[in-house]
């Protein structure tokens, strides 16, 4: 695992446990300053578990595996889950996996989870949290599908699709956190890191 410097330290110290560039984005966006570490966690994905009590666990594993190389700052882990039906649809494997994804959604309304988990390991404190938006899709033909392609790569992407960019050639509505779609829902996760000492410059 490394760590990135993204600015001047400050006190306390505040570590993004995520190589995810939209939640990079969403925290600079914000005004936060912070340092980015890439957890080697691998994801779990337990039948049993509820789909919030899955994306908990990813991030709170994420959150503390960082959390022990850097015991005296607050950490922020994050998992992001899009499902249809109570069915969870993950990164498409090919462009083939990513257009059948897209037909699965289109016309339709799914959800976004978003897990958060904060914690600072020196105080021993730890806090986690979840947010859900829906997401209807418009009717989509192949052709549409296409030309979301070209301008969009699906395959590193939850639902084969990201919300920022072209995503209203694609979204109908969004009800809830349109942060949380992107991948971290900033209302809520500003509120939490405020109870840290963590606040926006």
């Amino acid at each position: 695992m490394t760590a990135e410097p993204r600015s001047p330290r400050s006190a306390p110290r505040f570590v993004l446990a995520s190589g995810s560039p939209r939640r990079r984005q969403l925290l600079e966006e914000g005004g936060y300053v912070f340092e980015i570490a890439s957890p080697q966690v691998e994801e779990v994905s337990f039948g049993w578990l509820t789909i919030r009590e899955l994306t908990v666990c990813n991030a709170t594993r994420k959150a503390w595996s960082a959390a022990q190389i850097f015991p005296g700052a607050v950490v922020l882990g994050a998992d992001t889950l899009v499902t249809i039906d109570d069915r969870v649809l993950g990164k498409p494997v090919d462009l083939d996996d990513a257009a059948r994804i897209l037909r699965l959604l289109s016309g339709h309304s799914h959800e976004v989870w978003t897990a958060v988990c904060l914690c600072h390991l020196a105080r021993g404190k730890s806090h986690s949290f979840c947010a859900v938006s829906r997401v209807k899709f418009r009717n989509l033909t192949d052709h549409d599908i296409q030309d979301y392609f070209a301008k969009v790569n699906p395959l590193d992407k939850a639902g084969a699709y990201a919300a920022q960019g072209h995503g209203e050639e694609i979204i109908q509505r969004i009800d809830g956190s349109y942060t949380n779609v992107v991948g971290l829902p900033m209302e809520l996760t500003a509120r939490q890191l405020g109870a840290y000492g963590i606040t926006a410059r």
